[in-house]
């Protein structure tokens, strides 16, 4: 028996962060768990992206910038394998289908012709990673991402740029392609609204309780 991996996705200051750590506390009640945030800023890999996020002058080409952010999911691969296995529900806080949609909407904004445009040369990095039991994308309006505390204080958060990257989302997290998969409409929800719909979708979905499925990996 393993633990489930359960993956909340949402574009910034849609209120992710404290989902992801209101359902891992949720999940405590019955069983050991752990919440995993991406980028992880405390690694080596880590520190060096957050320097890219927080100080506009310091520049990398997007090229290595999307493979940095899959290089920091590889350096907890080990840990997110060993922490499933032992039992524990790990909840993440960002995956690779953000590296995938923000580095698809800088390439659609900038016109360009290049590798940063294909889905599949995006996703190929993350190749054998553990792919998540249940994705949740959190989506509201952009009108209302900019009225969010600390709205605009790192790199993408600016107002086109979030329409594309919701648009770019939403091309790669199909439910009807993948089960999986769950949007989750939080307009206008209070927190504790939000942390509601969020339950009932684990439940429904059976990632409440611990499974004798192997951990799938991304193909």
């Amino acid at each position: 028996m393993r633990g489930q991996l359960i993956l909340i996705e949402g574009l910034d200051r849609s209120g992710k962060s404290t989902q992801a750590g209101l359902l891992t506390e949720r999940l405590a009640q019955a069983h050991s768990s752990q919440l995993y945030k991406f980028p992880d800023r405390s690694t080596p890999i880590g520190a060096l992206i957050n320097k890219y996020l927080t100080d506009s002058s310091f520049q990398l080409d997007d090229h290595s910038a999307h493979l940095l952010f899959s290089a920091n999911r590889w350096e907890l691969y080990t840990e997110l394998l060993q922490a499933l296995n032992d039992g524990k529900f790990v909840v993440l806080d960002r995956y690779i289908y953000s590296g995938i949609a923000y580095s698809l909407a800088k390439s659609s904004l900038k016109h360009a012709s290049s590798e940063l445009g294909d889905v599949d040369w995006l996703y190929s990095p993350d190749k054998g990673l553990p792919k998540p039991d249940l994705t949740l994308f959190l989506s509201l309006s952009i009108e209302e991402l900019g009225k969010r505390k600390g709205w605009g204080q790192e790199r993408y958060e600016l107002e086109q740029f979030q329409k594309e990257v919701k648009s770019c989302f939403l091309r790669i997290l199909d439910p009807s392609k993948d089960s999986t998969v769950h949007l989750v409409n939080v307009e206008g929800k209070s927190i504790h609204e939000v942390q509601q719909v969020i339950w009932d979708v684990v439940v429904e979905a059976g990632c409440d309780k611990l499974t004798e499925l192997p951990v799938q990996k991304l193909d």
